[in-house]
């Protein structure tokens, strides 16, 4: 299992427990916590989306970098040989 697919699923299941916390409670009349439930589920998946894209952008850099390493061993490996 990937790390995509495992905080996908703990973040939908995350979301479906705060989403049935909701409707329970809107059923028992507190409407202050239902609401409390809903934001918390909202935030959940807001934050699994930045979360998803700043590991998008570090594998980006990693892949950057090791590609500058690259390029410095190759200059060094040339200029041992002049």
């Amino acid at each position: 299992m990937t790390t995509h697919t495992f905080t996908r699923a703990v973040t939908i299941f995350a979301v479906g427990f705060l989403l049935l916390n909701a409707v329970l409670l809107v059923m028992l009349n507190h409407f202050f916590w239902a609401t409390v439930c809903v934001v918390v589920a909202v935030l959940a998946i807001v934050g699994w989306f930045w979360y998803r894209r700043t590991m998008r952008e570090l594998a980006d850099d990693r892949k950057e970098m090791k590609r500058e390493v690259e390029s410095l061993r190759e200059f060094l490996h040339t200029n041992r040989r002049n």
